[in-house]
C-alpha cells in the first residue's frame, strides 16, 4: 500500500511538471497566438479521445489551405493586371477623344432670314428684270429679252480679283429674299447680245449678309473677302435655273463662326417664241429662294469628360489597393497557418516523448 501511494505521488509530480513546463512555452508565445494553441490543443484532445488524430486527415487539411489561399493571390494578381489595362484603355481613349471631336448638328427654324446678298458676274450680259414674287409663283414673261421692272436693290462694285491682283472683276450685287413664310424668292433675268461664243454662262456667289455690305466702310475689300471665302457657281443661258438655299453656321474650336450656302439647284428648258431674228440673242433667267426655315448649326464637342475619367481611375487604384490588402491578408493567412501547423507538430512529438 506504501508502494502504491509512493509511485501514484511520483506521477502526479511527473504530471504537475509537464504542466508546467507547458505554461511556460504558452507564455512564451505572442498573446494572438495563445487562443490559437488554446483551440489547436482542443482540437489534439478531440482527435485523440475520438481517436481521430491521423496525419494525413491534418496534412490534407492544411494543403487544401493552402491552394486556396494560392488561388485567392492568382485571382487577386489578375484583378490587378485587369485594373492596370483599364487605366491605360481610359487615358487612351482620353488622349483620342481630345484628337477627334465629335461634330454636332443642330437645327435652329427661323420665321425670317438676314437677307443674303447675291453677288452676280454678268460680264457682257445686261440685266432686263428683277423682281421679289411670293407663294412660288412667277408670272408668265410679257416681253422676254426687253427690258422690264427692276424692284431689287442693287449695287455695282469693281475690284481686282484677290487671287491674281490682275484681272478686274464687275460685281452686280443683289439683295436676296427674307420671308421665308411667304415663300419670298428672287427672279432675274439677263440679255446677252452676243453670237460668237458656243456656250454662255453667268458667275454668281452668295454671302451671308446684304447688310453687312451695304454699312460696310470699304465695299470693296468686303468682296474680296468674300471671294475668298464663299464658293462661286454658274448658271447657262437658255434656261430656267432654280436656286433653293440653305444655310450653315459652323463655330471651329477657336470660337469663330463661320457661314456656309448649300444650294440645290434644278434647270428647266427655256421655249424661246421670239422671232427667228431673235434668237441670236441669248437669254438667262435665275430665280434665288430660301429651301426652308432651318439654319443648321454644327459645332465640334469634345466628348472627353475629364471628371468621368479622375472618377474611374479613383475606382481603379481603389480597386488596385484592395486587391493589394487582400493579397497582403492572405498571405498572412497562409504564414498564421504554417506556423500553427509547425508548432502543433513539436506540440504532439513532445507529448509522445
Amino acid at each position: 500500500m506504501i508502494r502504491k501511494e509512493i509511485t501514484r505521488s511520483y506521477q502526479e509530480l511527473g504530471e504537475e511538471t509537464e504542466q508546467a513546463v507547458l505554461d511556460s512555452q504558452q507564455q512564451q508565445e505572442p498573446e494572438e497566438d495563445e487562443h490559437e494553441d488554446e483551440n489547436d490543443n482542443q482540437d489534439v484532445l478531440q482527435d485523440s479521445e475520438s481517436g481521430r488524430n491521423s496525419p494525413s486527415i491534418r496534412f490534407s487539411r492544411t494543403c487544401l489551405k493552402n491552394v486556396f489561399s494560392v488561388i485567392l493571390i492568382f485571382i487577386y494578381l489578375l484583378l490587378m493586371g485587369v485594373a492596370v489595362f483599364l487605366v491605360y484603355q481610359t487615358i487612351a481613349d482620353f488622349k483620342d477623344k481630345l484628337k477627334h471631336p465629335v461634330m454636332s448638328v443642330s437645327y435652329k427654324e427661323v420665321l425670317m432670314y438676314d437677307a443674303p446678298g447675291i453677288a452676280l458676274y454678268p460680264g457682257a450680259a445686261e440685266l432686263l428684270s428683277c423682281r421679289h414674287h411670293y407663294y412660288d409663283h412667277i408670272p408668265p414673261l410679257k416681253d422676254p429679252g426687253q427690258p422690264e421692272t427692276i424692284d431689287c436693290v442693287t449695287e455695282r462694285v469693281h475690284y481686282t480679283d484677290p487671287f491674281t491682283n490682275q484681272t478686274m472683276k464687275h460685281a452686280l450685287i443683289v439683295e436676296g429674299p427674307r420671308d421665308v413664310r411667304k415663300r419670298e424668292l428672287v427672279f432675274l433675268q439677263f440679255h446677252l447680245n452676243e453670237t460668237e461664243q458656243d456656250f454662255s454662262a453667268i458667275d454668281y456667289l452668295l454671302f451671308s449678309s446684304f447688310s453687312d455690305f451695304l454699312n460696310s466702310a470699304d465695299k470693296v475689300k468686303f468682296m474680296q473677302g468674300c471671294e475668298g471665302s464663299f464658293s462661286s457657281w454658274k448658271f447657262s443661258g437658255g434656261f430656267r435655273t432654280w436656286v433653293k438655299m440653305s444655310l450653315v453656321k459652323t463655330t471651329e474650336e477657336d470660337g469663330t463662326n463661320s457661314v456656309e450656302f448649300r444650294q440645290e439647284s434644278s434647270v428647266v428648258n427655256y421655249i424661246d417664241r421670239r422671232p427667228n431674228p431673235s434668237k441670236s440673242d441669248q437669254l438667262f433667267f435665275v430665280v434665288f429662294e430660301w429651301k426652308d426655315p432651318f439654319i443648321q448649326e454644327v459645332q465640334d464637342i469634345i466628348t472627353a469628360n475629364p471628371w468621368s475619367m479622375v472618377a474611374l481611375l479613383c475606382g481603379v487604384f481603389l480597386v488596385l489597393f484592395k486587391a493589394a490588402d487582400f493579397a497582403k491578408l492572405s498571405v498572412r493567412w497562409m504564414i498564421k497557418i504554417r506556423k500553427r501547423h509547425l508548432r502543433k507538430r513539436a506540440r504532439e512529438l513532445n507529448h509522445m516523448s
